[in-house]
């Protein structure tokens, strides 16, 4: 008999429940999550351990970068999908290339930007975006609901 571990359970439920709105507020977590996993990763003396903690993390984020980029609608998004476009791909070669120099300072650079990101997120959705977190959408696209603000 397999065992659920309960906060996987509860993620999936979350995940599956929740608005395009706070889906991207979940993708904007998870990805400040991993880089500030990886920014620990420098901590490790171990160079095994201070590759690793520091690879896979930024993958991650990586990860949840091009998942933001591909999910935008730029038919509905207009100018703003394509401006959040050139950031994210920005935001991507910065994660490349601190990953391949084992640099700090491109993750430090992408983890403020994408608080501020966040921050804006989190305010679009408490100020103007109570309609786009409760009504139904065709799109899951974060310029899409933005360009509503």
């Amino acid at each position: 008999m397999m065992r659920t571990n309960p906060w996987q359970s509860y993620r999936q439920i979350a995940t599956q429940t929740a608005s395009p709105g706070h889906l991207v507020l979940m993708l904007y977590d998870g990805a400040i999550r991993f880089l500030n996993q990886a920014l620990a990763g420098f901590s490790h003396e171990d160079p095994r351990q201070f590759n690793q903690a520091i690879n896979n993390n930024v993958l991650r984020a990586q990860a949840i970068i091009n998942e933001l980029n591909v999910s935008l609608n730029h038919r509905e998004g207009g100018e703003f999908s394509v401006t959040l476009q050139r950031l994210y791909n920005y935001l991507d070669r910065r994660l490349q290339e601190s990953n391949l120099r084992k640099e700090s300072a491109g993750i430090d650079e992408v983890l403020q930007r994408l608080a501020v990101l966040r921050e804006a997120w989190s305010q679009m959705l408490q100020n103007g975006g109570a309609n786009l977190s409760s009504a139904p959408t065709q799109s899951n696209d974060p310029a899409l609901a933005a360009s509503s603000l």
